[in-house]
């Protein structure tokens, strides 16, 4: 081996993703290939620890072996007499050879790509059947048609395994000039459903529009169904009342650069972490072999998978559920970061590989952020002897990225703090998925957020993989709740004394939080004592114990995702086994290799080499004030360290004050004095 091959944990090149191509194309000769996805499959972890530790003890030599670069190919491979096959090979990109290859079967279908959702507007604009359906809705003059492809969600019985995709329909003000005036605020009540193999039109579901006491099915409305719409902007241009002018710079300067080093193309080092930063058109940004201070903490993590079922009970809207990561469109949803917007500071952006249908790599720029924050205090404390305070601040390196899904927007952080805790944040924003409500009504499953728009009632479940390496990769999960004890005139004779009480989990299975009891995870290592605790050394995940997903367990917006079942769930470590709703979930009525069948396998999880799966979520029911675009709400799961240190990790920040602080001056707190003087 030589210094050119990357490291095992680095994307794949440009380079390397055009030879995946090449070598994909010489085993295909005569037919068309459509590629779908092409980026790195992660080397088994036992090759890549070998490795790891030769590493961190810096024993790396030109000479030292590497793992194989892997790259799985995803694609479709057209001509002859059959139908087009979707095909999953593996390339050895250094040897440019084939080591691992499935024909995917029809039950299970390939994630979509933008050229899909470019052919299925394509289809939608040039049926005869969808413009005469149209010309039965008045538009007013001025108004154009806008067509948002959409995942078809669970098939119905009825479908069988074709592959479809959906539409949605709005009608956009073009009074204004401006192209991004709000087509949201005027929906129609048309969802054309698009057969893909074929690229066709096959037919028109028409949902109802009627309220509360209205059937689910029926037409109610009126021939101009958008006339009793009202617009609703939110581009400063075409905002009537304009911005705000009282508001003042806030600037984040950092005179000297930053904390953080960035070596060996993705190698990230600040304060006392050490982690390596890549992209992948499947999970977005994903760390790994985290370390701190020189003891490892994680393996590897990521957003594992996330689904958006909505609650509206009138057909088509059933199958109104998307998988955000697994249904296959994040890798082109990802948002190209604006210095000074989304992410403040000095910045490093990383860079993403992306495939085009040609096979081609395609650099999409500025896919990660990477930047330094202030998150207020750290620590604190007032000798009130002495009168001496020492405060020092919280000061956090952040990895975001965010993506772009139709409407909505999802802003995911990576946040480490400098008492060795790590934050994982997940910010839902954007744009209300509404449809068309009739003049005067309101109905139980959404709530109308502007004349004629109806937001539909839905959730947002998030999973986050956590693969832990707590001091080593034998680890355990311990359960820990804080229970209340009765009292006993020998053992707790006032009755203020509560048990701390641990449980070890010991094999494969999905846990839920109960916050009446304090219910915490940790994980630790049960082969290493704190020298002052005399407790194992660990980490302690803290998830909020949000609503899990609420649709009826039997129905198939539930069977898709199993994953949201369980607040958490503990595995026994496997290669690529890496997404909580399975590999397909594009058109699944079923997850299917997702984190419930791992944890069926019931495997012996006792100081083995584990993965823990943290699943939380987000009931939105919609308020006017989401409307035309809500607020970010904020979700976080906390992974501390318990007993990992022998004192607090930050004690040695550097409690100095900031220069660039300044306070409001005493001139100006006596010009309001003397103005209260005058009014009086």
């Amino acid at each position: 081996m030589g210094v050119s091959i990357p490291h095992p944990l680095s994307s794949l090149s440009v380079e390397e993703t055009n030879q995946a191509r090449d070598t994909v194309l010489k085993l295909h000769p005569g037919a068309i290939v459509d590629f779908r996805t092409i980026y790195l499959l992660e080397p088994p972890k036992l090759e890549v620890k070998l490795f790891l530790e030769l590493e961190h003890n810096g024993s790396v030599t030109d000479d030292t072996p590497r793992p194989a670069r892997l790259a799985q190919v995803r694609y479709d491979v057209i001509g002859g007499l059959k139908a087009a096959e979707y095909h999953e090979s593996v390339i050895d990109v250094i040897a440019c050879k084939r080591v691992g290859h499935t024909i995917v079967g029809s039950a299970h279908h390939a994630g979509l790509t933008v050229f899909e959702f470019r052919k299925v507007v394509e289809c939608v604009k040039a049926s005869n059947l969808f413009q005469e359906k149209l010309q039965t809705i008045r538009l007013p003059p001025g108004f154009e048609l806008v067509i948002e492809p959409w995942p078809y969600g669970a098939p119905d019985q009825d479908d069988g395994d074709t592959r479809f995709f959906q539409a949605l329909c709005f009608a956009r003000d073009t009074a204004s000039g401006n192209p991004d005036a709000n087509f949201y605020a005027y929906p129609l009540p048309l969802v054309p459903i698009i057969d893909a193999r074929k690229n066709e039109l096959v037919r028109i579901d028409e949902p109802a529009t009627g309220g509360e006491h209205d059937p689910l099915v029926g037409r109610t409305h009126k021939v101009g169904l958008v006339d009793h719409c009202r617009g609703a902007e939110y581009v400063p241009e075409l905002l009537l009342s304009g911005t705000r002018e009282d508001l003042k710079p806030l600037t984040v300067q950092q005179p000297e650069g930053p904390s953080f080093t960035i070596s060996d193309g993705n190698l990230v080092e600040w304060q006392k972490w050490r982690m390596r930063v890549t992209f992948n058109p499947r999970e977005g940004a994903v760390l790994h072999d985290i370390c701190y201070d020189g003891r490892n903490v994680l393996y590897r993590l990521s957003i594992s998978d996330m689904t958006v079922p909505y609650a509206d009970p009138r057909a088509p809207f059933h199958r109104k559920q998307a998988f955000d990561f697994g249904d296959g469109g994040l890798g082109h949803a990802v948002n190209n970061l604006t210095l000074g917007c989304d992410c403040l500071g000095v910045i490093k952006y990383f860079d993403g590989v992306l495939t085009g249908a040609d096979g081609s790599a395609e650099i999409t720029k500025n896919v990660i952020c990477l930047h330094e924050q202030d998150n207020g205090i750290n620590w604190k404390h007032t000798n009130w002897r002495t009168r001496r305070a020492v405060v020092t601040r919280r000061r956090e390196l952040v990895v975001q990225f965010i993506i772009t899904l139709a409407n909505y927007e999802y802003i995911f952080a990576f946040k480490f703090d400098q008492a060795a805790g790590i934050t994982v944040e997940a910010r839902a924003t954007g744009i209300v998925s509404v449809v068309n409500i009739d003049e005067g009504k309101t109905a139980p499953w959404g709530n109308v957020v502007s004349q004629g728009a109806l937001a539909q009632n839905h959730q947002h479940m998030f999973c986050v993989r956590i693969d832990p390496a707590v001091d080593g990769h034998q680890n355990t999960l311990i359960q820990e709740e804080s229970l209340p004890v009765r009292r006993d005139k020998r053992t707790n004779p006032n009755g203020n004394y509560y048990e701390v009480r641990q449980t070890p989990i010991t094999t494969s299975v999905g846990i839920d939080l109960a916050p009446f009891n304090n219910r915490v995870f940790k994980v630790q290592n049960l082969s290493k004592r704190n020298p002052v605790s005399g407790n194992r050394v660990g980490y302690k995940i803290t998830a909020p114990a949000t609503q899990l997903l609420l649709a009826d367990p039997n129905s198939i917006q539930a069977q898709r995702a199993l994953f949201a079942q369980h607040h958490l769930w503990v595995t026994k470590y496997k290669d690529d086994e890496l997404y909580a709703g399975g590999r397909h979930t594009l058109q699944s009525r079923r997850e299917i290799g997702g984190v419930a069948d791992a944890a069926a396998r019931n495997d012996d999880i006792l100081n083995e080499d584990i993965v823990v799966w943290t699943v939380f979520g987000l009931t939105h029911n919609p308020r006017i004030e989401d409307w035309p675009v809500m607020p970010v709400e904020i979700l976080q799961v906390h992974i501390t360290p318990s007993d990992f240190f022998t004192q607090n990790p930050a004690l040695d920040v550097p409690s100095a004050a900031d220069n660039g602080s300044k306070s409001v001056s005493a001139q100006c707190c006596s010009a309001s004095d003397a103005d209260l003087a005058a009014a009086e």
